[in-house]
């Protein structure tokens, strides 16, 4: 099964629908497992409640399925990387699927997306990585 990092950008903008929502769905229905260190699980939840959204009870769904692992793999140890310069916060993606040996990374961020590939990590935006998907089902 397909390991993905998903940037929290990607994460935020699935409870607004279109891809990233979709991308969201496949984690969610068991086509992809999620990837997540302490850090961007705690940037997703700090993110979500600064956004002040209305459907508290989606958040409490979304970090009970963290806590419960569902279709998940988390790590409490990472490396520290400095590869991303322009926004060293970034990094901790890249860290996260070094230390889960997880091949892609899912982003909007162009700090990200202008990496492309880190040793044989890629960075998808959701729109390539749709693509992609699209295209192994065929």
């Amino acid at each position: 099964m397909l390991k993905v990092v998903i940037d929290t950008n990607v994460f935020i903008s699935s409870f607004f629908g279109g891809i990233p929502r979709e991308i969201i769905n496949l984690w969610k229905d068991g086509q992809v497992v999620l990837c997540l260190s302490q850090g961007i699980v705690e940037e997703y939840i700090e993110v979500l409640n600064g956004l002040g959204l209305k459907d508290k009870n989606e958040i409490a769904r979304l970090t009970k399925l963290f806590a419960e692992g569902y279709n998940s793999l988390f790590t409490a140890n990472t490396p520290e990387l400095q590869i991303v310069k322009d926004d060293p916060d970034d990094n901790k993606f890249i860290e996260c699927a070094v230390a889960l040996d997880c091949k892609v990374i899912i982003s909007g961020d162009n700090h990200l997306k202008k990496i492309k590939k880190y040793i044989d990590i890629e960075i998808f935006s959701p729109k390539e990585f749709m693509e992609l998907q699209s295209n192994i089902q065929r």
